[in-house]
């Protein structure tokens, strides 16, 4: 059995990267769903976050039905391709995974409510794929936009981390780092399942719930 045994996807490096192109792909102002902007400007007092968690087309409506969720945008991150096209992402040539862009109103819904979703809503433990998905495009992953989206990430892994461990899953594999930048994807793929209600949604959890609160709290 081990003839047909695939090794785990590899993250490209950044001199073996795709170069990309200065011009960013086409994409469209209104969300299709909510009619509001998928671009900035945003209204003032709204923030933003980015979640990879597998296949974005799943991911994406799990937070445009979220209470206090403005808008929500897919697209690439955490890669050095620049303006990336969905073929040249998914060769694994770009280093980029795919993310959601998540507008929200803090007063309204809190960061760390965001990351419960994100945490719950996919297995943060399977490396480089989701379910089914494989590659470097799927792995988990949390850009954050300042230090207090960091610690509260940092705070909410280390958290989930010990309810995974408690129900004998594996280690986070999430990737927490500073969101460099967000490149749009293709129009086609902005709210997909939206568009297409019955088309494919990858996006599964553990079914372990993300502590909050106190719990959380104690990590910071």
């Amino acid at each position: 059995m081990g003839l047909f045994r695939r090794e785990p996807p590899q993250m490209i490096t950044a001199d073996r990267a795709i170069p990309g192109r200065s011009t960013p792909l086409s994409v469209p102002t209104a969300h299709f769903v909510n009619g509001h902007r998928i671009q900035p400007p945003f209204p003032e007092g709204l923030e933003t976050a980015v979640f990879g968690m597998g296949c974005f087309w799943g991911a994406e409506r799990m937070f445009w039905q979220t209470e206090g969720v403005h808008s929500t945008a897919v697209g690439y991150a955490g890669g050095f391709t620049e303006n990336p096209t969905y073929e040249e992402t998914c060769s694994g040539r770009t280093g980029h995974t795919e993310v959601v862009l998540v507008v929200f109103d803090p007063a309204e819904v809190s960061y760390e409510s965001l990351l419960t979703t994100f945490w719950e809503g996919h297995d943060p433990t399977q490396g480089m794929r989701q379910g089914n998905d494989r590659g470097t495009q799927y792995r988990s992953a949390l850009y954050y936009g300042n230090d207090v989206q960091r610690e509260a990430a940092e705070a909410s892994a280390a958290a989930y981390g010990r309810a995974l461990k408690a129900s004998r899953y594996g280690e986070i594999t999430t990737e927490i780092a500073p969101l460099a930048r967000f490149f749009y994807a293709e129009e086609y793929h902005q709210q997909y399942l939206a568009k297409v209600p019955n088309g494919y949604c990858g996006i599964g959890g553990t079914g372990v719930a993300c502590p909050t609160g106190v719990a959380v709290e104690a990590d910071r």
